[in-house]
């Protein structure tokens, strides 16, 4: 009888484990890893992958000074492996207007 007056406690279904978020302890939503997508190819880049690349190009003001805002490229290792790293960032900041190519 004592075991009866307990609360029945439930398990959680598939829809509450898959809401379950990860909070800080100021209840802010925080994800320990967050996927990275290749910026020329739109690919998703794997954790294990050790030849992608990730970097910021800063923007600057008139006189070359840092302005608090930047762009961030992702490079992912097969196109770096292939050569096309190069074409591809030309590309990306083309689209950027952060490159031109008039002479």
């Amino acid at each position: 009888q004592a075991a009866s007056s307990l609360p029945a406690q439930h398990a959680p279904s598939l829809s509450e484990v898959l809401t379950v978020k990860m909070q800080n302890d100021e209840g802010r939503i925080v994800d320990l890893y967050l996927p990275r997508k290749c910026s020329a190819t739109n690919r998703l880049i794997p954790a294990k992958e050790h030849g992608a690349v990730q970097f910021n190009v800063a923007q600057v003001d008139e006189d070359g000074r840092y302005n608090g805002e930047f762009y961030t490229f992702a490079i992912a290792g097969f196109i770096r492996n292939r050569g096309e790293s190069d074409a591809c960032l030309n590309r990306l900041f083309h689209e950027k207007s952060l490159l031109t190519f008039s002479k």
